[in-house]
């Protein structure tokens, strides 16, 4: 059978693949998502990134979660493209059949089909990050459209196997069209059956769109019995921009299993990131050389993660003023002193030891950098004990998603801020999220005013604050109540695990408890 003969589907794409084991075999405690595998040249990183992540020690992934992966992987191996029970599932599809009920997955397999092109590359991993663990929890099939921009970014989490959609694979394009979510969302079904039940036969094909301009009916996704009509339809597909695990926490139907494969709250991305997104050789090499080069020899390696929104209301000299008051207060950066003139004989304040710091900045703007360096070279530190570098790996100038290229350089620059010993981010940034996570680190989150809080051009009365959780926060969580069946208050009070971000009021992220 050939994805070319498929040509005749009027339903858009299924999708192709994935298999194999990743994490180690042995029943080692020990055991992390990424770090006891033979060397694989095709994935050098997926050997060699464990000596770059330096902190200690690293969370653990539970014996649960594991199982669970190990199951999933079987899954994908017998339900692979081609195989028989993929091939059956297919057919529902070309044929436009209800899916049957009462199935093994002998005889029939679900998928989950994601695409990943929506907004930029933070967005992207966290919403690719979502959707597989949606899949996991559902025993689904995962199935991801990259796009020529998104190739190559990452090495294949599935050994032996692959989870990129075929170029040629019917109807591809259609998963981007509105005619395509109109015609075949959960959102529009709800919405154009008022008389809509679930004892109805499940379609093979349902559409769900979770993007931040979702609507009501969309949101529906998150209600209980909707997900067991779910349960029912062979091929989701699914579109969404948003981390949005920390409200499938708050559902009745995936807590209990969810607790079980996470018993630290605060680890959920980053188990799932050190397991999905090992660099790929191209990127690793851009990764090691910067790191090899300027990072390596530090005593301390500090990254500052810096997105403007919007240069009008946040002018750089007065967020690089802010950036300074924070690192300064927490003592990530030292002191300077008040003037050129007293720092003209430098070494006279040198005490008997040094700290080497490195400052990695992570930025599309290059004068973040300019201004830093050009104050700590002109200035010398108060106690005269920290030399300063200042680093920065690429400034695009501004965002080109629909690049490559740009994509790669994103993808370097957040995999090297995440090998930074403390973080400081900027808030709204999932680029910031992504590094956090990876890295295990509480970020310092600047405050700052931005686009969205107006045209605000004053210092805000606390420079930075530390987050609870390395934990990303989902921006745009429901603010329909699904039971009640009315809009509620996002900001209404919240217990752990789910409890606000930091950065964005209304915003869901998953913390412990234990100081909150």
């Amino acid at each position: 059978m050939s994805f070319l003969l498929l040509a005749s589907i009027t339903s858009p794409n299924p999708f192709s693949d994935l298999t194999q084991k990743f994490f180690p075999s042995q029943n080692d405690k020990n055991s992390s998502p990424a770090q006891e595998l033979p060397q694989d040249q095709s994935c050098i990183s997926r050997s060699q990134k464990i000596s770059y992540h330096k902190k200690s020690p690293s969370p653990v992934p539970s014996s649960y979660f594991l199982s669970k992966l190990r199951d999933h992987e079987r899954r994908h191996k017998n339900c692979e493209p081609f195989s028989e029970p993929f091939n059956r599932t297919l057919q529902l599809l070309i044929s436009g059949k209800n899916a049957p009920s009462n199935v093994t997955e002998s005889d029939y397999c679900r998928y989950l089909v994601y695409n990943v092109n929506l907004n930029g590359l933070g967005n992207r991993i966290l919403g690719l990050s979502s959707a597989f663990l949606y899949a996991l929890l559902t025993n689904r099939v995962l199935l991801v459209d990259f796009g020529p921009d998104m190739a190559d970014l990452f090495c294949e989490p599935f050994q032996n196997s692959t989870w990129v959609l075929p170029a040629d694979f019917p109807f591809r394009n259609e998963f981007y069209s509105s005619q395509f979510r109109e015609a075949h969302s959960f959102g529009s079904l709800l919405m154009k059956n008022a008389k809509f039940t679930h004892l109805a036969p499940p379609p093979s094909l349902l559409h769900l769109f979770l993007s931040f301009e979702y609507s009501k009916y969309d949101k529906l996704f998150y209600r209980d019995e909707n997900q067991e009509f779910l349960q029912g339809v062979p091929w989701l597909t699914l579109r969404s921009d948003q981390y949005f695990i920390p409200y499938l926490f708050l559902m009745p139907c995936f807590k209990p299993e969810l607790e079980r494969l996470f018993p630290d709250k605060e680890t959920v991305f980053h188990h799932l990131g050190r397991y999905l997104f090992s660099p790929s050789n191209q990127a690793w090499g851009l990764i090691t050389r910067f790191y090899d080069a300027y990072l390596a020899r530090a005593d301390e390696r500090i990254g500052l993660q810096i997105r403007v929104f919007n240069p009008t209301a946040t002018p750089i000299p007065l967020f690089t003023k802010q950036i300074l008051q924070c690192t300064q207060k927490v003592s990530l950066l030292p002191q300077l002193q008040e003037s050129t003139a007293s720092s003209s004989a430098g070494g006279s304040n040198k005490t008997t030891s040094t700290t080497m710091k490195a400052v990695l900045i992570g930025s599309l703007y290059r004068e973040f950098y300019e201004e830093m360096k050009f104050m700590y070279w002109t200035r010398a530190s108060v106690d005269g004990g920290q030399v300063v570098g200042f680093h920065q790996a690429s400034h695009e100038g501004s965002q080109h998603s629909e690049s490559h290229s740009h994509n790669m350089k994103a993808w370097a620059d957040m995999y090297l801020l995440s090998l930074c010993d403390a973080l400081v981010t900027s808030p709204w940034s999932t680029f910031g999220y992504v590094a956090q996570g990876i890295g295990v680190m509480k970020p310092w989150i600047l405050n700052v005013p931005n686009d969205r809080d107006g045209d605000q051009k004053r210092q805000p009365e606390t420079a930075c604050t530390q987050a609870v959780s390395m934990e990303p926060c989902f921006h745009f969580p429901p603010s329909y109540d699904m039971r009640a069946k009315v809009i509620v208050d996002r900001e209404a009070g919240l217990r752990p695990p789910v409890v606000h971000c930091e950065d964005v009021r209304w915003g869901l992220k998953l913390a412990n408890g234990r100081e909150n």
